[in-house]
């Protein structure tokens, strides 16, 4: 077989090896030693009458595959495996080497094609926000409506046993808009009230309005809810117009 070889196409000795064995069509687990070593000598006398230094690895595999030709030419060698006798094959740790490398040279070429697809990826660096500051930060804790229906239900499990909630359906119904409106009066005066203070009446109808009515008005940004600190008393405070 004719094959063409190219200057400085190779990493190193496995990576023509392996070059070697697929040009030729072998399978890599039952190497022909024989013409693989041909054709890998044949390559390094190339090398030689371009009058190119070879590099010496090439020439301690070129070693290698020679010691491993002549050991086939003589008889089987049986070793002890596991309790019994197998025969040794020359080869066994030099296909090991090659499915090392070719698993290796895999990853190289996945890894590759991800930093190509990296470098189109341009990214902003963070900017020093605190040059945009007056030096007055004020901490606040970002609230859920779940933390405040579990800080409602807290407040109802205290109440229970000073107060029970009452069951009869009375005629003045309270209504969401009526409770919006006592909270912006209570506001007007206070600026600032403890989330519980707004649920004065422990009856149901009264304190599901009011806490729509306040979840409304936070919607609405008719008030703001916040916290100093984690676990905190929840506090609703005026929203100042600008």
């Amino acid at each position: 077989m004719n094959i063409e070889f190219k200057i400085n196409e190779f990493e190193g000795p496995l990576d023509l090896l392996l070059h070697l064995i697929k040009e030729s069509k072998m399978d890599i687990m039952n190497i022909e030693i024989e013409k693989i070593s041909e054709q890998y000598m044949a390559y390094l006398d190339s090398q030689e009458k371009m009058n190119l230094e070879i590099a010496s690895e090439y020439l301690v595999l070129a070693s290698e595959l020679i010691e491993i030709k002549s050991k086939l030419l003589l008889p089987n060698v049986k070793v002890e495996h596991d309790g019994e006798e197998v025969t040794e094959d020359p080869r066994d740790e030099l296909v090991k080497r090659l499915l090392e490398y070719q698993a290796y040279k895999e990853i190289t070429k996945v890894l590759h094609e991800k930093e190509e697809i990296r470098s189109m990826i341009y990214t902003k660096t963070p900017e020093n926000f605190a040059n945009y500051s007056d030096g007055k930060v004020e901490v606040k804790v970002t609230y859920e409506v779940e933390d405040l229906v579990n800080a409602l239900k807290n407040y109802l499990a205290r109440k229970k046993d000073s107060k029970p909630f009452s069951t009869k359906v009375t005629i003045n119904e309270i209504s969401v808009s009526s409770r919006r409106h006592d909270i912006k009066n209570i506001l007007k005066n206070k600026r600032r009230i403890s989330f519980f203070e707004l649920f004065p009446v422990a009856s149901k109808e009264y304190i599901v309005a009011t806490f729509l009515a306040i979840l409304e008005m936070a919607k609405s940004s008719e008030l703001i809810i916040k916290q100093e600190d984690s676990f905190g008393e929840i506090i609703c405070e005026v929203i100042d117009d600008e």
